[in-house]
């Protein structure tokens, strides 16, 4: 099972798009291991002293898939979930001063927390989902797939003329352009889509 990212998919405004959409998707992976299901407390890692939270929707894909095409490229997504996709802001500071890859700033355990799935067929419109990441009460992040820079099925199209898209695996596809910050021990998370509570947990 993969678990796949992509970076920079959301605008404000529908207008910034076109400056935007290059056709090159800023993509990357995180292992199984930064998984946590069963909105179970994280613990705060220890690598890290700038923890940034980005509220995702996530898509499983459902079938076995190599160049899909954009006509096809819905039809392979099963379930979606809302998640976190954290990111250790000092650790990737460093990383990117010799130019290097993101990978330990966003795959450390625990960096990908995770809901429960509910089935693609729940939603009439993919592109008209709505989520949001309340924190100690305090909302942060308000987002519609309304905003995306690339559409789900555009996501899987790229992706997939690169890697074998296999059943399982992850997608995190863009938090809203704003609104990201840095969460603290103890606080609380709860994210929801279309105003149903999925993700409830706390930093410990």
């Amino acid at each position: 099972m993969k678990i796949i990212g992509i970076g920079k998919n959301y605008v404000n405004d529908l207008s910034e798009i076109s400056a935007i959409k290059t056709g090159t998707q800023t993509i990357f992976t995180k292992p199984d291991s930064s998984l946590v299901v069963g909105n179970k407390d994280i613990e705060f890692p220890k690598i890290t002293n700038q923890l940034a939270y980005e509220v995702e929707l996530v898509a499983k894909i459902g079938k076995r898939g190599k160049d899909i095409t954009l006509e096809d490229a819905e039809s392979y997504i099963s379930e979606l979930a809302v998640g976190i996709d954290y990111t250790a802001k000092d650790v990737l500071s460093a990383s990117r001063e010799n130019k290097g890859p993101w990978a330990l700033a966003k795959g450390f355990d625990g960096a990908s927390p995770i809901s429960a799935f509910k089935p693609v067929t729940d939603f009439s419109d993919l592109k008209a989902i709505n989520f949001d990441l309340k924190i100690n009460g305090e909302q942060k992040q308000v987002g519609t797939t309304g905003l995306m820079i690339y559409s789900f099925k555009e996501i899987i199209a790229y992706v997939s003329s690169f890697m074998t898209l296999e059943e399982g695996d992850l997608i995190f596809t863009g938090t809203p352009a704003s609104g990201t910050g840095l969460v603290e021990k103890g606080d609380h998370l709860e994210a929801s889509i279309e105003g149903e509570l999925l993700l409830d947990f706390k930093m410990i």
